[in-house]
């Protein structure tokens, strides 16, 4: 069966329609603007079924606790020790880039484009 794309642009229109609630299925494919923009105009993404266990996962509908917030009796060493390690990826990160690219590189744009990257894989 063929794929239905979704882009902005048809985000936008579903919305001018009325339609604010966008059924995702295994043969809908979302861009990440057309993700970004479903969410500045507070439309709902629903998954049409319960995915089988070796689905992939889409992070734009994965509604589950991270498994951090799901351990209950996290103490706050354990916390700080996570943090700690957030922290440490992203200066890798960082420093990977700037030395892959050097000056060429915006720090501004970089530190923005790594948090994103983080919050989006539920690192904060």
């Amino acid at each position: 069966m063929a794929k239905t794309f979704y882009t902005e642009r048809d985000v936008e229109d579903l919305f001018r329609q009325g339609i604010m609630t966008i059924t995702l299925t295994d043969d809908i494919v979302m861009t990440d603007l057309a993700y970004e923009r479903a969410n500045k105009l507070e439309m709902k993404m629903v998954q049409a079924e319960e995915a089988p266990p070796a689905a992939p996962v889409r992070p734009y509908i994965n509604t589950a606790p991270s498994k951090s917030t799901a351990k209950s009796g996290n103490s706050t060493s354990s916390i700080i020790q996570n943090a700690s390690r957030v922290a440490e990826i992203k200066t890798k990160v960082r420093e990977a880039v700037k030395s892959r690219m050097g000056n060429n590189v915006d720090g501004a744009m970089l530190d923005a484009v790594i948090e994103r990257v983080a919050k989006d894989l539920g690192l904060g």
